[in-house]
């Protein structure tokens, strides 16, 4: 019955104050006029932070939980290990990107603004908050992937790591396909997973050598060159397939 009420992510701090919810303008606008929704409909209040209540329209921009915050209709833990998606923005499709990372699973979505990508100050972080926001509503998830801030692709493929980090490349001989790579490694060892994707022109030789000299491991999305968007979603998928398969395993 709880699946199919329709859901709206609430920050944990707007959720602090007791069971009585002050709805924001765009949330009773999205209720009453597109759902069309009265007073004493029922729908879900998701935190995510992994906790669902179900909750009452009241008369006003107001709704009513119906369990105590302590006590929620649904507590699911973080999945494990967390992945972790840096993605070099795109001139287009990162709104795409976005909404099937967070469709698809990923616990972090890390932008780069590579050296072969989009132009610098062609983000929209306010949008792409928006459209990760929704996409967690409308694909039933319980924890809100978190949206990091833009950061350049050789700062962020210099920094040293301790976790398997993988890093999509093209045009190079003998790489081990990604799921290949995934094959012999435990998910119960590891606390992330990172996997980064270059923009459509590849990655520059600077950031190629910043990779290498981290511990990043170069591996394929297999025989063909795809756009930026393809390849982020094809190797998402590929690294929750494998944690969902490790995990059946536990």
């Amino acid at each position: 019955m709880v699946r199919e009420l329709r859901r709206l992510l609430i920050a944990p701090e707007r959720l602090a104050a007791g069971t009585t919810l002050a709805l924001a303008p765009e949330e009773s606008r999205y209720l009453s006029r597109v759902l069309r929704y009265g007073p004493g409909e029922r729908f879900a209040v998701v935190d995510g932070q992994g906790q669902l209540w179900s909750a009452v329209l009241l008369d006003g921009p107001q709704a009513r939980l119906e369990q105590p915050l302590d006590q929620p209709l649904q507590r699911r833990a973080a999945a494990s290990p967390r992945l972790e998606l840096a993605v070099a923005i795109p001139r287009l499709d990162f709104d795409v990107v976005v909404r099937m990372a967070c469709e698809l699973g990923v616990d972090r979505l890390q932008p780069l603004l590579a050296e072969h990508g989009a132009l610098r100050g062609s983000w929209k972080a306010a949008r792409w908050s928006t459209i990760l926001r929704e996409a967690c509503e409308q694909c039933e998830r319980l924890w809100l992937p978190q949206l990091l801030e833009p950061l350049e692709a050789i700062t962020y493929l210099g920094q040293p790591r301790t976790a398997l980090a993988l890093l999509a490349t093209t045009r190079a001989a003998e790489l081990p396909v990604l799921g290949t790579a995934l094959a012999p490694v435990s998910a119960e060892s590891l606390e992330r997973v990172a996997l980064a994707i270059g923009a459509e022109g590849g990655w520059s030789p600077a950031e190629a050598a910043a990779a290498q000299s981290a511990g990043w491991q170069a591996v394929s999305l297999g025989p063909h060159i795809l756009r930026t968007s393809t390849a982020a979603v094809a190797g998402l998928a590929s690294l929750v397939q494998w944690r969902e398969a490790t995990s059946l395993g536990r």
